[in-house]
């Protein structure tokens, strides 16, 4: 490995020369377009819980506490977003808010990030492979499950093995057919709903009036209605994500400068537009008290089976569409598990470069893979062979429920970051409008963002404190996150004696001397064909 890899320590001899590569001390290359970019933030938020999961907030809530909830919570997200978007369009460096943290809050404050984000991260991976096995079994039991995730992930090593440009040439074609299936759904929901089905029926928004707009969760009337729209907030909490995905692919990006403060915009409006409709879409095609969507989610029934578009094809007499479904599902499974992993590995390798983790995790091949790093999340993953056990895949639902707050706090790290960074802004005289990207209202937003997100994280096992509805199991899963953040701060708090940055020494400019050389060596390739250039208008 060593004959083919590059030492973070000491620089390769033709570094001078990769000009549109390389940043100094960061030997990852810059090889992700503008629609690599923009893609790798959608595809790593639309999984199967744009297409599977969201039926259970359906049946928790009702159609409007769904779709009130969703959109809800993307006011949060752009509150998150555009914090993200100023500081990484000022520094697009690799795994940007986690350094940032250290740099703007305190050393140990962005250790505790780091790890957070990576746990959170590369224990997803195994969860999506498990995922994958089970939507092929929605077709057939032919194939043994060891045998389906044995494939994933060697599929996984080799794309997040080459060079980054196939991860992310992976990564849009794979989220591009996400986008092109959420937009056939709404599509199919516009259609059949005004009865361009078999049945000729023209349905409408029926179901919000019977059996009704609002579900009752827990308890009955009023505080029943207002607990289902709860359960459906903390879902869209964990299931609408996108600045953190588009952040972590900075380091890698071309011409950052210019195209992150676009991608950090295109992404946030079309995911905002996909969750949105999407939640909306659910709830016009079925009534949240479907007993087929019921008995599914009861029986854990395989891949799309849940879903409530593959529910309402079955309603319709719709053949054929519930397989394509199922193999768009597989699909986004695929895809999010891959975006997992390189998030995970490049917020590991952003630790070892700040000297917070092994230092033999910063080196990289010569196609700028950062490979030990990969290597680490992808021995991680190999916890979804205890999948083959069916006993044993309850203890990997149990290790991805202890990470779900992981999120949140991820998120409650970007604002507060921000805040800090504006407060080091404004004592040092930073003229922020200069900036490639200036995020508006601030720090009212960031605060913003901050209170929502925080108390969030505090919500999701509330459960536990009904009435005769204790659970240990539950109340662990759901706050030992919370808990291990604060653990890890005060740990390397004390190990490392480190100390509140404060706003008259928070260090700015580090960095930008590599990134301006960059910017100078830069030299825009033009596209090669019609092809490339219609990507190129449609997602720069």
């Amino acid at each position: 490995m060593a004959s083919t890899g590059v030492d973070y320590a000491s620089p390769p001899p033709d570094f001078e020369n990769k000009g549109n590569d390389v940043i100094r001390g960061d030997f990852t290359h810059r090889k992700l377009k503008p629609r690599h970019i923009q893609l790798i933030g959608i595809g790593g938020t639309i999984g199967t819980a744009l297409y599977v999961q969201i039926g259970r907030g359906l049946l928790n809530g009702g159609p409007a506490s769904l779709f009130l909830a969703f959109t809800i919570w993307c006011s949060f997200i752009l509150a998150v977003t555009v914090c993200m978007a100023e500081m990484v369009s000022y520094l697009p460096i690799s795994s940007p808010f986690i350094r940032f943290a250290g740099r703007y809050v305190d050393d140990a404050f962005g250790v505790a990030a780091g790890y957070n984000f990576f746990v959170f991260e590369a224990a997803l991976v195994p969860f999506e492979v498990t995922a994958c096995n089970v939507v092929i079994h929605y077709w057939s039991d032919v194939v043994p499950a060891g045998g389906i995730i044995a494939i994933v992930l060697v599929l996984y090593l080799l794309i997040n093995v080459l060079a980054v440009k196939w991860y992310g040439e992976t990564e849009f074609w794979a989220a591009l057919g996400k986008v092109l299936l959420i937009i056939g759904l709404i599509i199919y929901t516009f259609i059949v709903m005004l009865g361009g089905n078999p049945l000729g029926d023209r349905f409408g928004f029926r179901y919000w009036n019977n059996p009704g707009a609002f579900a009752e969760l827990y308890r009955t009337g009023s505080l029943g209605r207002f607990l289902g729209w709860l359960q459906c907030l903390i879902q869209a909490s964990f299931t609408i994500a996108g600045p953190d995905y588009v952040s972590m692919a900075a380091g890698e990006a071309e011409n950052p400068r210019k195209v992150m403060p676009r991608a950090f915009t295109a992404v946030f409006y079309r995911l905002t537009a996909f969750f949105v409709l999407g939640s909306l879409a659910v709830g016009i095609l079925v009534p949240y008290n479907d007993p087929e969507m019921t008995a599914a989610f009861t029986n854990n029934e395989p891949g799309a089976a849940a879903s409530p578009y593959v529910v309402s094809m079955n309603r319709l007499n719709i053949p054929v569409l519930p397989h394509i479904v199922n193999a768009m599902v597989l699909a986004s499974a695929f895809s999010a598990g891959n975006s997992y992993v390189y998030c995970a590995s490049r917020s590991l390798f952003g630790l070892a470069i700040e000297g917070k983790a092994p230092k033999f995790l910063t080196r990289c091949t010569r196609e700028g893979v950062p490979i030990y790093s990969v290597i680490v999340v992808l021995l991680i993953a190999l916890l979804s062979f205890l999948q083959v056990s069916n006993n044993a895949a309850v203890v990997l639902n149990w290790f991805v429920s202890l990470v779900t707050a992981s999120q949140l706090i991820n998120f409650s790290v970007m604002c507060f970051t921000f805040i800090k960074y504006k407060k080091a802004c404004d004592v040092q005289g930073f003229d922020r409008r200069k900036l490639p990207f200036r995020s508006w209202g601030q720090p009212y937003v960031a605060y913003y963002g901050l209170v929502g997100t925080f108390i969030m994280t505090f919500v999701g096992g509330y459960t536990v404190f009904l009435d005769d509805n204790w659970d240990v199991p539950t109340f662990l899963f759901s706050y030992t996150m919370v808990a291990v953040f604060p653990l890890l701060y005060i740990f390397w708090k004390l190990l490392k004696k480190t100390r509140w940055v404060r706003p008259e020494e928070a260090n700015l400019h580090e960095d930008m001397e590599e990134i301006e050389e960059y910017e100078r060596n830069y030299v825009s390739v033009p596209p090669r064909n019609a092809i490339e250039k219609g990507f190129s208008w449609l997602f720069s």
